[in-house]
């Protein structure tokens, strides 16, 4: 009966150290494997930011390439609500302002409002914009500028400004 008990001893004995080194195993397995879901992470993240840049670079060509930015005036008080964007007569973009994107904009910041493409040569570009004065009244703009498309990407800033004296007003701004 001693015997037995000493074999059965000895059987648990190496079960456990099998179960323990099963779990170094695992461990070491797991902690590999993490290691390459890591990696395969980042090279998916690299893969997709090089198909978002090949795919701007095919959409919108450098030579066709026309893109429309919005700024407000330093130290502006004047609450921009909307702006709509067209060119040759085709509403290209149209934007609702909430206190976030007004917040960035009167501190400083542009907003890339309309990227596409177009043939070169000349193009009416119409800006309207409605919003609250300083003074607590509705406003409400528009303004027409004649964009000259050459060869090679266009930029234009539309800077609606203005100061305690005289009311918003658009003015644009080739890049």
């Amino acid at each position: 009966m001693r015997l037995i008990t000493k074999w059965l001893m000895a059987g648990l004995v190496c079960l456990t150290a099998f179960n323990v080194l099963a779990e170094d195993i695992t461990r070491d397995q797991i902690k590999g494997l993490d290691e390459q879901v890591q990696d395969i992470k980042k090279d998916v993240i690299d893969l997709t930011s090089e198909l978002s840049r090949l795919e701007e670079k095919l959409l919108f060509p450098s030579s066709t390439q026309v893109s429309i930015f919005i700024s407000l005036g330093e130290a502006d008080s004047f609450r921009l609500d909307t702006v709509q964007v067209k060119l040759d007569d085709a509403i290209v973009a149209h934007h609702l302002y909430n206190f976030r994107e007004l917040e960035a904009l009167q501190k400083g910041g542009v907003q890339k409002i309309y990227v596409g493409n177009i043939k070169t040569g000349d193009h009416e570009l119409v800006v309207s914009f409605a919003g609250k004065a300083p003074a607590g009244g509705d406003l409400q703009r528009s303004a027409s500028y004649k964009l000259n498309k050459d060869v090679g990407p266009k930029f234009v800033e539309v800077r609606i400004a203005g100061t305690a004296s005289n009311a918003q007003e658009i003015q644009f701004k080739d890049w």
